[in-house]
């Protein structure tokens, strides 16, 4: 599982682990990934059974993947669940272990340590990233060391809930989601990760869900999180290039393989300056439209 491959996921499904037969609906959505839950969507008395329909899920993946990014939410390495849940989820069919409540750079490396402890007890070729769910007061303000803590960490991930709520903070006061958004961002940024914005529960309202999510594509994340499929298409339009977008973006690439040639570090594309960010932002902006398979993707790539 490379990096590259969740710097493209748009939308993250959210599906309980204790409810299997939705794994086949989510999978057939138009999600980009699917979150499969044994936190906190999963009740204590139903842990082991979610562990169990999540495990068998896995291992009944094709060997060459159906297209999905599929993530696994475990209980925190805190609690005597984590490793239980390791030893059934890591091993072909995940990609990407997603770690709540993470508040240091300690907390990534003790994870590592108990996934590699169980892929070398179980002879798994497993690699398998992290993504770390910023939750807590603590975890935001070390933000950047857990970006940079290990280089199995592929992501960061908003949590509002956990973040707010204990804070008193309302959920939809847009100062203080930009300000999580923004420290989130940058620390995503010094380590070279993608980050993802958190999941709204306010399921009745897509205009707020399609507001949130274009606000935080504005602040330069990758995707956001989802936990009812009709939130899904709303996130994946914020979140999708528009065709001009791309058409500038192929203009500048172009520009830039001429001027690269003649060895020009910057230049002028439609009356704008253009050096080395713009075109590293320009290829990540093909590379998503190239994805989704958008024509104006096409075209050769500096």
């Amino acid at each position: 599982m490379e990096t590259p491959r969740l710097a493209l996921m748009r939308s993250k499904l959210f599906v309980p682990g204790s409810r299997p037969e939705l794994f086949p609906k989510a999978l057939a959505s138009e999600a980009d990934a699917l979150s499969l839950d044994l936190e906190d969507a999963v009740t204590p008395s139903r842990k082991e059974e979610a562990r169990a329909a999540v495990e068998a899920f896995l291992r009944g993946r094709p060997e060459g993947g159906d297209g999905k990014i599929v993530i696994v939410r475990v209980n925190g390495p805190a609690t005597p669940l984590f490793e239980p849940d390791l030893r059934a989820v890591l091993g072909r069919g995940l990609d990407v272990v997603n770690l709540p409540m993470v508040e240091s750079a300690a907390d990534i490396q003790r994870a590592v340590d108990a996934m590699q402890r169980v892929e070398h007890l179980g002879g798994l070729s497993s690699r398998a990233r992290i993504l770390a769910n910023i939750e807590t007061p603590r975890g935001l303000h070390a933000a950047a060391e857990i970006a940079a803590a290990h280089p199995r960490v592929a992501g960061l991930q908003v949590g509002y809930g956990d973040l707010f709520e204990p804070a008193g903070i309302a959920r939809d006061h847009a100062a203080a989601l930009d300000h999580v958004r923004l420290v989130v961002r940058f620390a995503a940024a010094a380590a070279d990760i993608p980050c993802f914005d958190g999941a709204l529960a306010d399921v009745a309202s897509p205009e707020r869900c399609r507001a949130e999510a274009e606000a935080a594509r504005r602040l330069g994340f990758a995707g956001k999180s989802c936990i009812h499929p009709s939130q899904v298409l709303v996130v994946n339009a914020a979140f999708a290039p528009t065709p001009g977008e791309v058409a500038r973006a192929r203009r500048l690439l172009d520009a830039a393989r001429e001027r690269i040639g003649s060895g020009t570090g910057a230049f002028l594309v439609e009356g704008q300056m253009v050096d080395a960010p713009f075109i590293e932002s320009a290829r990540a902006l093909v590379a998503l439209a190239a994805r989704l398979g958008m024509p104006e993707a096409r075209g050769e790539t500096p």
